[in-house]
């Protein structure tokens, strides 16, 4: 089989993780070679840039770094993941899972960008990793949309309460209600799938979420 790449995408507090390690477990059960990644990565000196960022050395608002910068720091960390550590086994027909990818920053940056610079900032995104860069293009994108108050109170469980323990993207609530708008833009433009986690004003369970996610990359895993 020919690799693919599966990205499961969704602002923080969404579970991707969780699901992105659920359908690793699921291919491989069906000998399926694959892959999981993880971006940031931050076990790499490739993410130091990304973690400076996070961690306010360029600013403490995420305006302080502009779309094309900070999207620069984030595309470094992945072709350097890339070339060291994935592109063999893409090479050799691996299933490539990523938590986040290049998608990430249409969702996070493009967030900083006026509204009518959209579609020109997705482009320039898309020709910078994939042209220049060359990592390889996603064959399918999933988008995990959880309502933004659910997700902010799964984060503050995650942090114990202790939002000083959380990044300048994550203690902004004002920039992650903007990062959603984003991605569902992206997703209507560059053809993403959308799943929604929330039903009755909660979070759907684990495996409601994972049977969905499955089914909407079964056109592509034939």
């Amino acid at each position: 089989m020919k690799s693919k790449i599966i990205v499961i995408e969704g602002l923080d507090g969404s579970g991707k993780a969780t699901q992105t390690k659920i359908l690793a477990d699921k291919l491989k059960s069906r000998e399926m070679k694959v892959r999981k990644l993880e971006f940031p990565d931050y076990s790499s000196l490739s993410s130091s840039l990304v973690q400076m960022y996070l961690n306010g050395k360029f600013g403490v608002k995420p305006d302080d770094v502009n779309a094309y910068a900070a999207s620069a720091f984030y595309a470094v960390d992945r072709v350097a993941s890339y070339l060291q550590f994935w592109k063999k086994d893409y090479n050799e027909g691996t299933v490539i899972l990523s938590d986040r990818y290049a998608t990430s920053n249409i969702i996070y940056q493009m967030a900083k960008i006026d509204k009518n610079d959209r579609d020109s900032f997705i482009e320039w995104q898309s020709d910078f990793e994939y042209s220049k860069l060359g990592i390889p293009k996603p064959d399918k994108v999933i988008y995990l949309d959880v309502d933004p108050d659910i997700s902010q109170k799964l984060m503050e469980k995650r942090y114990g309460g202790d939002k000083s323990k959380m990044d300048l993207h994550e203690r902004n609530v004002k920039f992650l209600l903007d990062c959603r708008k984003s991605a569902l833009y992206a997703a209507q433009k560059c053809g993403w799938t959308v799943i929604n986690c929330c039903e009755n004003g909660e979070i759907k369970t684990i495996e409601a979420i994972a049977e969905e996610i499955e089914e909407a990359i079964s056109d592509i895993l034939c």
